[in-house]
């Protein structure tokens, strides 16, 4: 079916190049994938792409639904299609609405200097409500002059889309995706004429640059293919090419692996970009490489990584609630702490990435900002992620990886040290099963061990492991119900022996862990303890609400009383922020007091929901 082209910038616009986009990366996903051979053959930028723009194609469908039940019409088109204008919301509510849908949404890299870029497009096309780009009378027109911009306004929300993604990265390297929206941003701004002009101009100047990419970084010319992010970004820009004029453009030529053909019949780009030498990109300097194997990756003049010893161990990514001059001081710590540093965002919200060997600070160093959230932490093999330029092979599956749900910020990094690829659950937020698949992809195993950490979530974590099968992997779902049940799960975890020993092992540890929780009553309720008020101190035991009170301490005492009166030898203690700094040590000494020969380690778990978590094995 034809695409209708759309006459100028507007609200209907951005739902159908949304709409195009996932559309056409979704085709293009596998592809994109299977050529993301530099630093890492990590062959995930397809999937980040797609997953970004997945949100924000949901985040601008919202808006449109919301704006349809307030003046009564009906929202059934589906993305991409396109609506007369008129019919749905302001420019500036469905580019922030895109913009924020993929900040939220980024995965990745390459997911996460998209969404930099959606965002730098959005505030110029915003701003354009109010100038003199828009809003003009056309001689054709229906009639309706809602908001919307032409073509002088979108060269000008392409460089900005470009400087504001170079902005937000720390070290950027050319040959990546910031080479190609550059090159985008110079053709548009040397084009003439209306949207479609200028899309397509862009297009080009983006495909152009994207065949010399190879020419930058060497990794791609041996492999003969371009660069992966650079290859999404061009997709996006046909898709807008086909919102404007109705038709796709080709796809950019030599996407697949070919070591020794011509990597394109395209023209040469512009030339370099911020006075980055060619002697310096194609010079011998060490890469610190990225964790998704996307773009934009810090170049090491020192050779820090010389002696093949490797990078940072984790890579952790979380979104942030802050004030810019926050932000500002992050950027140099976390720039200290580590590399392959991007924040974007504004306006109080930020996503950060960033590659560190301490987790744990890197997600301290959040929470003094502002209130960070949605945190993930991967944990790299040794050797399989920042082995040296030279050295560096493509990068292999790791034989056996786990995958656990996790309810706070301090769990994940435990976790993440332990070795486990970690997803956080937010309260009342439990991660969907796409999320649980997309942190299979991240382990990167051809074994994984998958940990729910939760009784509700067992049916998504069924999900997610037959979908992770499908695509090759052997998964193995543990149905633990709490995060202490994981750690010791955890605790006896050997990757060296036969994959069924081990499930069987650490399926045998959390079936042997006792679990229970305090927390704080929400709403007057009946429970298998009586009726509790709002406000009242809960004590579930195995799930089930054992203990009602007002005191979390005396709560908190009464159900390790219960647990131990069965026998153990170890209490885990995990202390939400919310806890009363008196409760651990309170419980850890009538440990030692009532229970001989029990020993007790404590965690601190963040914002975990529960006041308490226990775990007696």
């Amino acid at each position: 079916m034809a695409q209708v082209p759309q006459r100028f910038f507007d609200a209907a616009a951005v739902r159908t190049w949304c709409g195009l986009s996932l559309r056409a990366l979704g085709r293009a996903r596998e592809e994109i994938d299977a050529i993301n051979v530099y630093p890492v053959a990590d062959g995930d930028t397809g999937t980040n792409l797609y997953l970004t723009v997945e949100s924000a194609v949901a985040a601008v469908e919202a808006v449109f639904a919301a704006h349809a039940v307030r003046t009564g019409e009906s929202s059934g088109a589906e993305p991409g299609r396109a609506v007369g204008r008129g019919e749905g919301p302001s420019l500036a509510e469905a580019v922030g609405a895109m913009a924020h849908g993929a900040l939220i949404g980024a995965r990745g890299n390459s997911g996460t200097i998209l969404a930099q870029l959606l965002r730098g497009l959005a505030q110029v096309l915003a701003a354009g409500g109010e100038t003199a780009h828009t809003g003009h009378t056309d001689p054709s027109d229906d009639g309706d002059h809602r908001d919307h911009t032409d073509g002088p306004g979108l060269r000008l929300a392409l460089r900005h889309a470009a400087e504001s993604a170079r902005q937000a990265v720390a070290h950027p390297v050319e040959g990546t995706v910031l080479t190609v929206a550059a090159a985008a941003a110079d053709a548009a701004d040397a084009a003439e004429g209306d949207c479609a002009e200028v899309a397509r101009a862009a297009h080009e100047g983006a495909r152009a640059a994207l065949a010399t990419t190879p020419e930058q970084l060497p990794a791609l010319e041996r492999a003969g293919v371009v660069d992966a992010g650079g290859h999404g970004l061009v997709t996006v820009l046909a898709a807008l090419v086909e919102t404007f004029t109705g038709r796709a453009p080709e796809p950019p030529a030599r996407a697949a692996h070919g070591p020794a053909a011509p990597v394109a019949e395209c023209s040469p780009a512009h030339g370099h970009v911020d006075g980055v030498s060619p002697d310096r990109v194609h010079g011998d300097d060490a890469y610190r490489d990225d964790a998704d194997g996307d773009d934009a990756y810090r170049d090491d003049a020192d050779g820090d990584d010389a002696d093949g010893l490797g990078g940072p161990a984790f890579e952790v990514i979380y979104l942030l609630e802050a004030a810019d001059t926050a932000v500002a001081r992050l950027r140099e710590r976390l720039d200290a702490l580590g590399d392959s540093l991007v924040v974007v965002g504004g306006d109080g919200l930020w996503h950060v990435h960033v590659h560190v060997d301490d987790a744990g600070a890197a997600v301290e160093a959040g929470v003094e900002a502002g209130r960070p959230y949605r945190i993930r932490i991967t944990h790299f093999g040794h050797g399989d992620a920042h082995t040296t330029h030279a050295e560096r092979p493509p990068r292999e599956r790791a034989q056996r990886a786990v995958v656990a749900v996790v309810p706070g910020e301090g769990l994940a990094g435990l976790y993440a040290e332990a070795g486990a690829t970690t997803v956080l659950a937010r309260p009342g937020e439990p991660p969907a099963s796409g999320e649980l698949v997309h942190a299979v992809r991240r382990a990167h195993a051809r074994e994984v061990v998958l940990l729910p950490n939760d009784a509700e979530l067992r049916h998504t974590a069924a999900a997610a492991a037959e979908q992770a099968r499908t695509e090759g992997v052997r998964v193995a779902l543990i149905p633990t119900r709490s995060a202490v049940q994981g750690i010791a799960a955890l605790a006896v975890h050997e990757p060296g022996r036969r994959f069924d020993e081990d499930v069987v092992a650490m399926t045998s540890a959390a079936g042997a862990t006792r679990y229970a929780e305090v927390t704080v009553a929400e709403h007057r309720s009946w429970t298998t303890a009586g009726i509790c008020q709002a406000g009242d101190v809960l004590g579930l035991v195995d799930g089930d609400v054992a203990v009602i009170g007002t005191d979390v301490t005396d709560v908190a005492a009464t159900v390790l009383d219960r647990m131990l009166a069965a026998g153990g030898e170890l209490v885990t203690l995990v202390l939400g922020d919310e806890a009363p700094e008196s409760v651990a040590a309170h419980l850890e000494a009538r440990v030692r007091e009532a229970y001989l020969a029990v020993d007790t380690v404590v965690y601190r778990g963040g914002r975990q929901g529960a006041l308490l978590l226990v775990g007696v094995e």
